[in-house]
């Protein structure tokens, strides 16, 4: 599948990408892909191994006369978003990546593409395979679950890593360099509630909010997208004067993508499904003025259900969960002073749910400043505390402090200007690179971060810019065979 791919330059670069397209990758599913690439390695005759948490490490010996350069770690994460439109069936686990050409970017049917970050895997494959490439010692880490959770990082084997200049590829940008990122922490929020059954004089109606695009909930966090999570919670607390209780909840599937679509069942009293239903007309068209031009698709409905669920959340537990979600912090809540443009601290309502009285949500809370993470953590242990509910904090991770006075910074950067008549942005991102996690393991990386130009990462409509990726192929070798030369001479 997906033959159209080899013919697409670079092409050694391409041909790696093909195969992770046919080999299912979701976080938490990584083994068949990693097995793949270990094959692959066999029939090199590249030596590798893997640590304990599953992370793959793929080595080459380096290029006669280049011994004594340092060593250089390529590094990007095995596993991609699960994302695909709700009126697509795609098992992630076992149907392979459709993809197409448009208008010179490669696109996905209805599905993410997995080019975040595949195609850095890709490159540090190709470049592993690369006999023309002259370069010093080279190790290929390929880490997991990095979608999920950042657990590969986080538990990655210490004194293992040889090299010490690590380039990651897990970038996004064309014409854009890393050098720092936000750290994070995942907020999970779970709580029992009471239930009631339903009365005679009340009937049951299903409530959807689709049509928004999603995104990457860092890298899109300050765009102005909508979140479904955000935005339903706000219609179900203008229907609470028809009498709305809560029977269950669905917003979302990814704590690091900006929920597009969430579903609740509800209970209305019996006369006002007619006022109900006129007054979720307003709101469509509130909703679509307040997001125009930013989420132009966006589409609330409400229609009655002939089957009804046996209980409801009580009037008191739906008002009161209603209202804290309502209040939860969501979105943008710093900017940061010390570097212009970035966003210090946000915090995505990723997932939400709620089923016979069971409720759980998961945030992803990043900022720059870890003790901001730890402050929003604490507002949700207070605010769902009024509730009831038990918080706590899972998968914190550090950020990656950044160094302007690099000296692979500088040689990048001159590399950038030399090859193609610009100089690089260099930049902090407010997303969760794993460098600021690896660096804390290994202090003495030097480290940068760039690829190609991924547009719409964590949702269906990731795509990538063709040219960037030979931009991107063009630079990586440039660099590899820089530090090899300047290091051996």
């Amino acid at each position: 599948m997906n033959e159209h791919l080899d013919t697409l330059s670079p092409a050694i670069v391409w041909r790696h990408f093909r195969t992770l397209c046919n080999t299912p990758r979701p976080s938490g599913h990584e083994e068949r892909l990693a097995s793949v690439i270990e094959r692959w390695a066999d029939e090199r005759g590249l030596p590798h191994d893997r640590d304990a948490a599953g992370n793959l490490r793929v080595c080459k010996p380096a290029s006669p006369g280049c011994e004594s350069a340092p060593g250089v770690i390529l590094q990007g994460h095995l596993d991609m978003v699960a994302q695909a439109n709700a009126d697509h069936p795609h098992d992630f686990t076992t149907d392979p990546i459709d993809t197409y050409i448009a208008d010179g970017w490669l696109h996905a049917r209805d599905t993410t593409l997995g080019a975040d970050n595949g195609l850095g895997v890709a490159a540090a494959l190709a470049v592993l395979e690369d006999d023309t490439l002259r370069h010093g010692p080279l190790e290929a880490l390929f880490t997991v679950e990095e979608e999920s959770s950042m657990g590969g990082a986080l538990q990655l084997a210490e004194h293992w890593l040889e090299g010490s200049l690590l380039l990651n590829l897990d970038s996004e940008d064309r014409g854009e360099v890393y050098i720092g990122c936000a750290g994070g922490a995942d907020v999970v929020v779970s709580a029992s509630l009471p239930t009631s059954v339903l009365r005679d004089d009340e009937r049951v109606w299903q409530l959807a909010l689709t049509g928004l695009k999603g995104g990457h909930s860092g890298i899109d966090i300050h765009k102005g997208l909508g979140n479904a999570n955000r935005l339903l919670v706000r219609v179900l607390r203008a229907l609470e004067p028809y009498g709305a209780r809560l029977i269950d909840y669905h917003g979302g599937t990814l704590r690091n993508a900006l929920p597009r679509e969430a579903f609740a069942t509800l209970a209305l009293d019996a006369d006002e499904g007619e006022a109900a239903q006129a007054r979720i007309a307003e709101l469509q068209d509130e909703l679509v003025a307040e997001l125009a031009g930013i989420d132009d698709r966006l589409v609330l409905e409400l229609e009655a259900r002939d089957d009804a669920p046996g209980e409801a959340l009580t009037r008191t537990a739906s008002h009161m969960l209603v209202a804290a979600l309502h209040v939860a912090p969501c979105g943008v809540e710093r900017m940061s002073v010390e570097v212009p443009g970035v966003v210090e601290t946000s915090n995505n309502l990723g997932v939400v749910t709620l089923e016979q009285g069971r409720f759980a949500l998961c945030a992803l809370v990043r900022s720059l400043r870890d003790s901001a993470t730890a402050d929003i953590a604490d507002r949700f242990r207070a605010l769902f505390g009024l509730i009831g509910a038990e918080t706590r904090v899972e998968n914190a991770y550090p950020g990656w402090t950044p160094n302007p006075e690099s000296p692979l910074l500088a040689r990048f950067r001159r590399l950038h200007q030399h090859l193609l008549g610009s100089d690089p942005e260099v930049k902090v991102i407010h997303a969760g690179l794993e460098c600021g996690i690896l660096g804390g393991k290994y202090p003495a990386l030097e480290m940068i971060s760039f690829g190609p130009q991924i547009r719409g990462a964590h949702s269906p409509d990731e795509r990538v810019e063709l040219d960037s990726v030979e931009e991107f192929w063009k630079l990586l070798r440039a660099l590899i065979e820089d530090l090899a030369e300047r290091q051996a001479a």
